[in-house]
């Protein structure tokens, strides 16, 4: 489907192998030294993700930028796959890490921060009441549980090859037969999915009405547009269904906008005009240091009040004694006072619209049945037709190809984000670096097709 002759494929692949490896001669060392340590000698396993027989072991990174151990510098188009969206080492964020640090990391009590950013977030994404979360994860974890008490229900609706971190719920997949399984990857699952997870294809309204019309879901946790298997847009007026098929059937619907911040200083929440029960943001907010946050309408605070308040609110399995410190708090007022502002955005997108015509002109220059889609700040590309849903967008993916084209370009100083063949901007980047890319991805296909 790729249209790529597949032996040729391979020769190039071995030898942008053989020239990874002697031009990042440090970072093998640095990773054979870890394996001593560390399980496959890294400190967390995505870290395995990357092109090449080792990961490269950063030096220091700063706006668009990183240099790795072995002195090699690279344009960053990976971001820490949106956790640096905001550029690495943003200086307003790392003015307020220096002020808060001495004056105590972490005490399990507020501080006037929190009124500042309870603030922020209300009027930034539109939900009234807030509680701040660790990561993504947590808050949709906990969004989860709120959902469920509120509802009295214990089911949840998720779309075929979501992503919402490492939920659970989220984890499951549709097999061929139709029936919910744990993806592929799915580590150590405790509880037969079916027993408390619905899956749907994005994009199915007869499919999620189906559902939905039983009674039994608490709560529909969703992207506004697939991300992480690719970006999938919603069909117009789904969002729409979406929300009418929530209502009318007493079911909460949580949007999770973790990755899809990059439409705007609201997300696609504000710029689509979506109507969520609960509201999670995650790794962006920050600006690098680990936080997010969720938010509720007064008609669910009222509802989990007393859970989130009374006596037993230390085991409810929400929150953590490092959630909400100074320090993340000091990272989230400066970051979300000082970018992902609309004047961040308005640099930020018209680069990623320049590198999706790149890409563009040049699978319309080499004839190969590939597409591009942009999605904010964000695009990518794939080696095949758009896909309308999860299912289509996993049954496309080409390894293979996946991996040279990251290797290609992270020989030549470019970054993708691992997990697929994603760019991301911030207002650090340059048209030249958008045009390095260009250049550097039309110099893989001409050598994948001459």
């Amino acid at each position: 489907m790729s249209g790529i002759d597949r032996s040729r494929l391979g020769e190039l692949t071995a030898a942008e192998t053989r020239a990874f490896v002697e031009s990042h001669p440090r970072s093998a060392e640095l990773h054979e030294q870890a394996r001593r340590s560390l399980l496959a000698g890294v400190p967390m396993n995505w870290m395995t993700r990357w092109p090449g027989p080792h990961p490269v072991f950063v030096d220091h990174a700063e706006g668009a930028r990183f240099t790795d151990v072995d002195g090699n510098t690279y344009v960053d188009l990976c971001l820490g796959d949106t956790g640096a969206m905001t550029g690495h080492s943003l200086p307003v964020t790392v003015e307020a890490l220096a002020r808060r640090a001495p004056t105590g990391i972490t005490t399990m009590l507020p501080n006037a921060d929190a009124v500042a950013v309870g603030e922020q977030l209300r009027e930034r994404f539109g939900l009234p009441v807030w509680q701040i979360a660790m990561t993504a994860t947590d808050a949709n974890r906990f969004a989860l549980r709120l959902a469920r008490h509120a509802t009295g229900r214990r089911r949840v609706l998720v779309f075929n090859w979501c992503y919402h971190g490492t939920v659970d719920e989220a984890l499951n997949v549709l097999d061929p037969d139709g029936r919910v399984v744990p993806r592929p990857g799915n580590t150590g699952w405790a509880v037969d999915p079916s027993e408390f997870v619905d899956v749907v294809e994005f994009n199915d309204v007869d499919a999620l009405r189906t559902v939905l019309e039983r009674g039994e879901v608490a709560a529909v946790l969703a992207e506004p547009a697939l991300t992480n298997i690719g970006i999938v847009s919603p069909d117009p007026g789904f969002h729409d269904q979406l929300r009418h098929l929530t209502r009318a059937t007493g079911t909460l619907l949580i949007i999770d906008e973790t990755h899809t911040i990059c439409v705007g200083p609201g997300g696609a929440t504000r710029a689509w005009g979506l109507e969520p029960d609960l509201f999670v943001i995650g790794k962006p907010i920050g600006g690098g240091v680990p936080c997010a946050a969720y938010g509720m309408t007064a008609e669910v605070a009222g509802a989990v009040l007393e859970a989130a308040s009374g006596e037993d609110a230390d085991v409810s399995g929400i929150g953590g004694t490092l959630t909400a410190s100074p320090l993340a708090l000091a990272a989230v007022r400066a970051t979300l006072d000082g970018a992902l502002r609309g004047e961040d955005f308005a640099v930020s997108v018209p680069l990623a619209q320049r590198w999706a015509d790149g890409v563009q002109q040049v699978i319309d220059d080499h004839r190969v049945p590939w597409t591009v889609h942009r999605l904010g700040c964000r695009a990518e590309y794939w080696f095949c037709p758009a896909p309308r849903n999860g299912g289509e967008a996993a049954a496309a993916i080409d390894h293979e190809l996946d991996a040279f084209l990251h290797l290609w370009c992270l020989n030549r100083g470019v970054l993708l984000t691992p997990f697929h063949n994603m760019a991301l901007f911030c207002p650090s980047h340059t048209v030249e670096d958008v045009d390095r890319h260009t250049r550097v991805f039309a110099d893989a296909v001409a050598a994948l097709t001459g």
